[in-house]
């Protein structure tokens, strides 16, 4: 039995968080002695008690990628555990400590897709990094092409990485009548569409261009309602935004405990990114139970919604294509059904938990067996 250790550097369970607890719930125990290393009071302690796994607190580990004390807690640790095998969530202390170490397969994970420095990406950087960056580890995986692509862009071998996307639980379905329920404790009409985009409220999530297709969409005779549901620094901003702007149907949940509510009413998702988009796990949840989205071309977006099978994919900050693409889907019955059936079908048979967790466990293998 190979023995593992993650390593995650999250105080909060984002993205990263979710993605590390689905492969703890689905991963094989009787091929893998799996721990995980966490930053001491990380809210992710108690969702990995309840998993029953074994967890690690370091100090010097939150919300940082390097940090000098947290790599010398680290390579004790890892002399004390004797891991055959790490694996990093964007957290260069483990991968330096790991190293020194002379473990045998170090890995991380790409989460995100975002602009890099000219510093990263001119010919001297580029070299620089590929050594480095590639050399402090033995396998890269990057949660979409996109992903990919932003690594390369830096130097690091196409060798090293292999595009393993996303995957997620299936949610439960609700019934009618629990949906109904659903929406009279959110204070929404049976009536009225839903049209919600789950994502941190920072620039980048492009609120305002979703903000914007609201009022295109309600100025086509349309009764939708649009929900933002997330925190985030700009809160007030785009509270002020919609105000200012004279949109009316747009209502601002803030953080929804169960989210999985919301997903089960929704009737089309929106995600408006124009940065660090990779592969949405709010987009796959609510595709395993047939709720169509309407994206931005940036990032992976593209790789997980496939036009007129799941959805549409829009240009980036174009409110005016998504409010269209969002009144077609809302609009034509039959059209939804279809993309209904389409993300049930493509959720099935490209982003399961269990596709995921398989891929990732094979390439553990690949890599510590020479493949």
């Amino acid at each position: 039995m190979k023995k593992i250790l993650h390593i995650i550097s999250d105080s909060n369970i984002g993205g990263a968080g979710r993605y590390l607890l689905t492969y703890l719930e689905n991963c094989d125990t009787t091929k893998y002695d799996v721990g995980v290393v966490i930053p001491t009071d990380s809210k992710l302690r108690e969702e990995i008690e309840k998993l029953g796994f074994a967890y690690y607190e370091v100090d010097n580990l939150a919300e940082k990628s390097f940090d000098v004390k947290c790599v010398k807690s680290l390579k004790s640790l890892f002399k004390l555990i004797k891991p055959d095998i790490i694996h990093a969530h964007a957290c260069l202390s483990a991968r330096i400590a790991g190293k020194l170490c002379s473990i045998k397969a170090i890995f991380y994970t790409r989460h995100s897709v975002f602009p890099q420095s000219k510093k990263l990406t001119n010919p001297v950087g580029k070299t620089i990094n590929g050594i480095i960056g590639g050399g402090l580890c033995d396998g890269i995986i990057a949660v979409a092409d996109a992903a990919r692509q932003n690594l390369l862009e830096t130097g690091i071998s196409d060798k090293k990485i292999r595009v393993i996307y996303n995957g997620v639980n299936p949610l439960v379905k609700k019934t009618e009548e629990e949906k109904r329920q659903i929406r009279e404790e959110f204070g929404f009409s049976n009536d009225e569409k839903i049209v919600a985009i789950i994502a941190r409220l920072e620039e980048v999530k492009g609120h305002e261009y979703f903000i914007d297709s609201a009022k295109i969409v309600a100025d086509s005779g349309i009764n939708a309602r649009f929900v933002i549901a997330g925190t985030g620094s700009r809160e007030e901003h785009l509270k002020e935004y919609a105000k200012l702007h004279n949109v009316e149907n747009v209502e601002f949940l803030g953080f929804v405990k169960n989210v999985d509510l919301l997903e089960n009413i929704m009737d089309v998702q929106a995600n408006a990114s124009f940065g660090t988009e990779a592969a949405s796990l709010s987009l796959l949840e609510g595709m395993s139970i047939g709720v169509p989205a309407v994206v931005s071309d940036f990032g992976g977006n593209p790789e997980l919604i496939k036009n007129d099978v799941n959805g549409f994919v829009v240009p980036k900050k174009n409110a005016l294509e998504l409010a269209n693409a969002l009144i077609k889907v809302l609009s034509d019955e039959q059209l939804y059904e279809k993309l209904s059936k389409g993300a049930i079908n493509e959720f099935n048979s490209r982003f399961t938990a269990k596709i995921m967790t398989d891929n990732m466990e094979k390439y553990y293998s690949d890599v510590v067996e020479g493949r």
